[in-house]
């Protein structure tokens, strides 16, 4: 997933070296950065994240913006709309950092601008941990890790068909589209590895993504790779409610 960069510097030379250090840790990097966009007036910013929401940002705004709205005001707007993206201050005032706590922002950084290779060098670093971050949190999203006696492996949640109770206590039969593991747990765990994912059934948890059908006589959920699910009467319309969402 692509990290979008977000930079609002009213100094035109400040602005273009921010640009460019973000353009050489992209092409050194070969990663899946962007520079979403880059402004000296922070309602163009604004502007542009009501229309267009972002997830996985990080912002490097200036404190002093010779506007009205200065980079901590900024900041706690951005905040409305986004409420995870990484923050970094890179600006020439130390003595209002103090600020970042009083409004609550969160900040990853508050870099001075009294050195330009230490400015570059604490920006690449604030990228590097906002894309790890942001990668472990993409992957933890997307996969599912399952310990079994072979070692540990990640199922793409997409794969999931659903998971269902071992007739051995403690132990949970987990069925992807082309196999099935087995492996220690319970289902109350796995339906909380995301929204997706619906106990349908006191031995079923079903990935709705992958519901195919849902057949109300027979109680049965087939999903799309064939196999079946059981529901129950009280879950059925529950579990149509939540796949027509």
């Amino acid at each position: 997933m692509i990290m979008s960069i977000f930079i609002c510097e009213d100094n035109i030379k400040q602005r273009s070296h921010i640009e460019m250090i973000v353009s050489d840790y992209a092409a050194v990097k070969d990663c899946d950065v962007e520079l979403a966009l880059s402004t000296g007036d922070p309602t163009v910013l604004l502007k542009h994240l009501e229309a267009n929401p972002h997830q996985n940002t990080l912002y490097f705004l200036d404190v002093d913006l010779q506007h009205e709205i200065n980079g901590i005001i900024l900041a706690s707007e951005i905040r409305k709309h986004d409420a995870f993206g990484k923050i970094v201050f890179v600006t020439t005032h130390a003595e209002l950092s103090h600020l970042t706590f009083r409004y609550r922002l969160e900040a990853m950084d508050y870099i001075i601008k009294d050195n330009q290779k230490d400015i570059a060098k604490r920006i690449k670093e604030c990228m590097e941990i906002a894309h790890k971050q942001y990668l472990s949190r993409t992957l933890q999203k997307e996969h599912y890790q399952v310990k079994t006696s072979d070692g540990v492996r990640n199922i793409a949640l997409d794969e999931i068909m659903f998971f269902e109770s071992h007739h051995i206590s403690h132990k949970l039969i987990l069925h992807a589209r082309n196999k099935r593991i087995e492996f220690y747990g319970s289902l109350s765990d796995v339906t909380g590895i995301g929204s997706d994912f619906f106990r349908c059934h006191k031995s079923f948890v079903v990935n709705i993504k992958n519901v195919k059908y849902i057949n109300k006589t027979k109680r049965e959920v087939e999903m799309v790779n064939g196999e079946i699910a059981l529901v129950t009467a009280k879950k059925i319309k529950s579990l149509l409610e939540v796949i027509s969402k």
